[in-house]
């Protein structure tokens, strides 16, 4: 089947979607969040939900050097580990003098709560709820199969509520999310048009039925992100500002055909990546309207990024700054896919897993996805201007 056709159909799909509402739900026509506080907050907190983009080390178990889940570590963030490397939400916390840990970290099944807590003083510091493979509501996120916790942001919330009774007012609320449910319908997708490619070929479908069944296919997977969108800007609404929760700051997700992975797939693809993001984007803004939230647009910050990487600093905007075959060789064929969680930027060291040539502070991407120590500093820098210019800081 022809590549061409199959994107075609997510694209007429994406124009149905947003023309009808996904059917039942009006066009999303309204101008989001509105309200947010403007004062200037003294914050005792940082919390955060969301997926691997804010994971603060959960999985750091699964990258133990020796193999028994003990210090030391290879990785345990997805970026570009060494000593001192950090993700944005670590450093947003520490541009405020606070510290934030991981809620849980673990794998396998295995895991511990809030292990900061063997110091007294940072008993309270555990509030980086984000993990690695995590979606908006379903527990089964990327990565649950072997062995990732993947716990979803709705259950990220109502841990917090369980530990804290509520939000306080003082806590600087920090929500991303969304991306895997767009790489997982994107997924689901992309495997029925491959499918019914194989199926015309072989005569067991005409290609006409097989244009229908990707229309089909395309039309359920943006439904069913439309559908995460909807529910994060729920739980936003009545899970964190309907229970104490004063400043609380969205980022959008950011164009997923614009990274290393976007560039894997076949050309005609990434346009329809984008149409996927753009839904979810949209109907999460549609849903917080007139909620008094910030918004971190990280959509628009990466297109800047990417428009003119030499002025954030950045040398490489397209390549993967970890090598998949080092990554792999490290971990003795265990990890094949080059995943930054287990990469290490440690100047010298055996496991060091960055390509030759690849920079940890001026190369954007870790790997496919996710940032580097540098791209998280990028992006840090682009937050705290969001933050300031709301007057939070």
């Amino acid at each position: 089947m022809k590549l061409i056709r199959t994107w075609t159909a997510i694209a007429v799909a994406s124009a149905l979607l947003t023309a009808c509402g996904g059917g039942g739900s009006d066009t999303p026509d309204k101008p989001g969040p509105a309200g947010a506080p403007t004062s200037k907050a003294n914050f005792v907190s940082v919390v955060s939900f969301g997926d691997s983009l804010s994971d603060a080390g959960t999985y750091a178990p699964a990258t133990s050097a020796t193999g028994n889940g003990q210090a030391p570590f290879l990785g345990g963030r997805f970026t570009t580990n060494a000593a001192g490397s950090t993700v944005w939400v670590e450093n947003v916390a520490a541009s405020l003098g606070l510290v934030i840990t991981p809620h849980e970290v673990g794998f396998a099944g295995v895991s511990v709560k809030c292990p900061a807590a063997a110091n007294p003083a940072l008993a309270n510091s555990c509030t980086a709820y984000g993990m690695g493979g995590a979606r908006v509501t379903d527990p089964n996120g990327i990565g649950k199969s072997g062995g990732a916790l993947t716990v979803p942001v709705k259950t990220q919330i109502a841990n917090h509520l369980a530990r804290f009774g509520n939000f306080k007012g003082t806590e600087l609320v920090l929500v991303l999310a969304g991306a895997n449910d767009v790489l997982t319908q994107f997924g689901v997708f992309a495997a029925k048009a491959t499918q019914n490619g194989i199926d015309v070929a072989a005569g067991r479908l005409t290609q006409a039925q097989a244009d229908t069944s990707n229309q089909a296919a395309a039309i359920a997977a943006l439904g069913e992100v439309k559908k995460s969108a909807q529910e994060l800007a729920g739980y936003v609404r009545t899970e964190m500002l309907d229970k104490g929760a004063k400043y609380v700051a969205i980022v959008t997700v950011p164009d997923l055909a614009a990274t290393p992975f976007g560039a894997s797939v076949p050309a005609s693809a990434r346009p329809q990546l984008t149409a996927m993001v753009d839904v979810f984007n949209l109907w999460l803004n549609e849903g917080l309207n007139g909620q008094p939230v910030g918004i971190i647009d990280a959509y628009s910050i990466f297109k800047n990024i990417t428009a003119n990487p030499a002025s954030f600093g950045i040398t490489n905007i397209s390549s993967r700054a970890c090598d998949v075959a080092k990554i792999q060789a490290i971990t003795s064929g265990t990890v094949t896919d080059g995943s930054s969680l287990f990469c290490n930027s440690t100047d010298g060291a055996p496991f060091n897993g960055l390509a030759t040539g690849a920079s940890a502070s001026t190369w954007f991407f870790a790997d496919g996805v996710h940032p580097t120590t540098g791209g998280h500093k990028v992006f840090t820098d682009e937050a705290v201007k969001v933050l300031r210019a709301l007057g939070w800081i």
